[in-house]
This record gives C-alpha cells, sequence and structure tokens, in this order.
C-alpha cells in the first residue's frame, strides 16, 4: 500500500504542485493500480510461454528503390536560402 508520505515524495520527484485533495486522489489511484497488479500475480502463468507483444507483428516495409532525383539547380531554387551552391539553414547550436 501506497502511504501519503511516498506520493508527496513522488510529486516532489515529479515537480508537480498536488493540493492535498489532489494528493489523496493520486494515492488512492496508485493503491488501486497495484490492487490490479496483485491480482495479476494470482494468476497461473505456468506453461505459459512469454511474449513481447500481445500480436504478431508483420514487417511492411518496402524496397529501398532510388527514385527520381532533383538536379543541383532545381534543388537551389527551392531553398528559401542558398550560397555558393549550399542550402543556408538557420544556426541551430549557439556559440
Amino acid at each position: 500500500m501506497i502511504e501519503a508520505a511516498t506520493v508527496e515524495h513522488l510529486a516532489q520527484l515529479s515537480r508537480l504542485e498536488l493540493t492535498p485533495e489532489e494528493q489523496a486522489d493520486l494515492q488512492a489511484d496508485l493503491n488501486k493500480m497495484l490492487g490490479y497488479f496483485e491480482k495479476l500475480q494470482e494468476l497461473g502463468t505456468e506453461g505459459v510461454p512469454e511474449m513481447q507483444r500481445p500480436i504478431a507483428l508483420v514487417n511492411v516495409l518496402r524496397q529501398d528503390v532510388p527514385g527520381e532525383m532533383f538536379t543541383q539547380a532545381t534543388v537551389m531554387e527551392l531553398a528559401p536560402e542558398s550560397q555558393d551552391g549550399f542550402i543556408r539553414v538557420p544556426r541551430t547550436v549557439e556559440g
């Protein structure tokens, strides 16, 4: 069972400012969730294979086939700003 001090500590770690009512609600919700996990632990899972996902995934990637390429002149025309054959972009790193 989760105590009020634990909820307060978790709120502090999460940088949450909770009212006493919100703390009480959160405590109740967390205890309810833990109750569900306790019920799950009661289930007999011996002989049940582990799985990563409840459904099988199928690789749906397409073939990597090169398509039509733009010329450098076309790219320079489409660029908002260019200089000496290069596309100018805003600075992303200061310093």
